[in-house]
C-alpha cells in the first residue's frame, strides 16, 4: 500500500458467532493534498461565532508525513467534516497536537454530525489536562462527562471513539477514559475533527469505520 497516499480504503467482511459483519473503513493522512489550502472532499465552518481555518501544512513532527491538517482560525467551535461520510455505528480516530492558543489547546473529533449546530464530540485539552464528551443540539453544547487525564501540548496524543447504539467509548493513546450510554442523537451522520476558541491543533491520520451486523 502507497504510504503517501491522502487517504487509503478498506472494506472487510467475516462471519463470526452466527453473524455477518463488515467493516468500511478509510484514513486520511494529509500528504498528497495541497499545502495551504482544506483538503479536497472536506467541509469547514464553526458551530456558534468566529470563522474555521482549516489547511493543510507541512511538519517534520507529522506521524505520517510530510503533512498535518492544522486549524488555526478563532471561532466558539470550529469543526471540519468528511463530505459524504454517513456512520451510524462505528469509531473515529485522529492524532492531534496542540501547538498554541490562550484561551483553549483543544483537539477533538465529532461523529453523528447532522449540521454545524447538532453532533457528538468528544476532546481532549492541554491547558485543562482533561477529556470531554458531550452532545451539540441546536447549536448548544451539553457535556455529558469529563474526566481528568494528562494531555501535555506539543506532543501527539491519539484520540478515538467507538460508537454504537447508546453505547459510547473515548480513548486517550489507547487508554480508555470515559465510557457513556446516551440518545441525545441517533441515525447516521458525518464525521470529522473539531477545536475550541483560539486553539491552534494539528491533526494527522484521521480515520474512521463504520459496522453493522446481520445474522
Amino acid at each position: 500500500m502507497n504510504a503517501k497516499k491522502s487517504f487509503t480504503t478498506l472494506s472487510l467482511a467475516f462471519l463470526t458467532g452466527g453473524f455477518m459483519s463488515s467493516v468500511h473503513a478509510e484514513t486520511f493522512s494529509f500528504d498528497t493534498d495541497t499545502a495551504g489550502s482544506l483538503p479536497m472532499g472536506w467541509e469547514q465552518g464553526v458551530t456558534g461565532r468566529g470563522a474555521a481555518r482549516w489547511a493543510v501544512q507541512p511538519d517534520e513532527s507529522a506521524p505520517s508525513k510530510p503533512n498535518v491538517l492544522r486549524q488555526s482560525g478563532v471561532g466558539s467551535f470550529p469543526w471540519v467534516v468528511r463530505q459524504g461520510s454517513s456512520i451510524e455505528d462505528g469509531w473515529v480516530e485522529v492524532k492531534f497536537k496542540a501547538l498554541a492558543g490562550e484561551e483553549d489547546q483543544a483537539g477533538g473529533v465529532v461523529w453523528r454530525w447532522k449540521s454545524g449546530g447538532n453532533y457528538y464530540v468528544a476532546r481532549a485539552n492541554a491547558l485543562e489536562n482533561n477529556v470531554s464528551l458531550y452532545y451539540t443540539k441546536d447549536a448548544t453544547r451539553i457535556t455529558l462527562k469529563y474526566v481528568d487525564a494528562p494531555v501535555p501540548p506539543k506532543v501527539w496524543h491519539t484520540l478515538r471513539v467507538e460508537f454504537s447504539g447508546r453505547k459510547i467509548r473515548v480513548a486517550l493513546n489507547g487508554k480508555t477514559v470515559i465510557e457513556f450510554e446516551d440518545a441525545h442523537i441517533a441515525g447516521p451522520g458525518a464525521v470529522g475533527m473539531w477545536t475550541k476558541a483560539d486553539s491552534v491543533t494539528a491533526f494527522d491520520d484521521f480515520s474512521y469505520g463504520s459496522t453493522r451486523g446481520k445474522r
